[in-house]
């Protein structure tokens, strides 16, 4: 179990990245290990991006206490939980919530033990997690991907058809700052998030998977006018902060989990970026 510390950057800093340095100030790889809980603690927002891989046992949430300084994660925060992988269970203070694959469950601040299962070890349950600080708690809910928002955007011509699902917002699963959701890609559309976009106001993490393997998405960031990239592989992510633009075209179509935390919880309050390939 163990929690990597990320220091927040300026957009004038990050221009002089070269690749290895972008890669280890805004990619988190190895999220999903086996029988671990794995995660990044940025300090954009102080948004925390976990992996929890139960196979053979039974893990639980730590406390992370060098970085909470609290008894126990949730104390101070709340926390978005989708499934990536076969059905599992994620038990909050005693009581066992089943998902299914890309079911999403939002624990509220407050509770103590969150614990995750899989039914098989061969189709294990894989659970990718935002935490956000919270000042106030919301109910713990559960919402299977029939019960999401679904928002449909793009087109086969401009290889970007593909479906939002909302799972956690204004009209959804209600929380303090955390906003969650997927994005699936069409099959012949590679494009995310384009025209791209960057939101002042909170900061946001991608977490790319249903990729194939050998498959790679070119994640795009930064200032739009100091465009970077990361390539990408499946079950990775990438940090976006509220100054980057944030998108990405892939060799194969995909799905990825977003996730924001900051000021506003708005899911459209954003600054187009119409003019980035001018």
């Amino acid at each position: 179990m163990s929690l990597e510390n990320r220091y927040a950057c300026s957009p004038g800093e990050a221009k002089t990245f070269d690749t290895s340095q972008l890669r280890d100030n805004f990619l988190i790889s190895d999220l999903m290990v086996a029988d671990q809980i794995k995660g990044v603690y940025s300090h954009y927002d102080r948004a925390v991006t976990l992996g929890a891989w139960p196979v053979d046992k039974t893990i639980t949430l730590p406390n992370f206490h060098d970085f909470t300084k609290q008894d126990h994660f949730l104390n101070r925060r709340e926390i978005g939980i989708i499934n990536v992988g076969g059905t599992g269970t994620v038990t909050v203070d005693g009581t066992a919530y089943l998902l299914e694959n890309k079911d999403c469950l939002y624990v509220g601040m407050g509770h103590k033990i969150v614990e995750f299962a899989s039914n098989e070890a061969a189709k294990s349950a894989m659970f990718y997690m935002v935490s956000t600080p919270a000042h106030s708690t919301y109910p713990t809910q559960k919402a299977a991907k029939k019960d999401a928002n679904p928002v449909e955007l793009g087109a086969p011509e401009t290889c970007n058809e593909r479906t939002i699902f909302q799972y956690i917002h204004l009209k959804g699963i209600k929380s303090c700052q955390l906003v969650m959701g997927f994005t699936e890609l069409k099959t012949g559309s590679i494009w995310n998030t384009f025209p791209p976009h960057v939101h002042d106001r909170r900061m946001e993490v991608y977490f790319y998977f249903d990729l194939p393997e050998n498959q790679k998405v070119c994640h795009l960031m930064g200032q739009p006018e100091e465009t970077r990239h990361i390539f990408v592989k499946n079950h990775e992510a990438v940090i976006s902060p509220n100054w980057s633009i944030h998108a990405g075209a892939g060799t194969s179509n995909y799905s990825f989990v977003w996730a924001m935390g900051g000021e506003n919880m708005e899911f459209t309050d954003m600054d187009p970026v119409i003019d980035i390939l001018k």
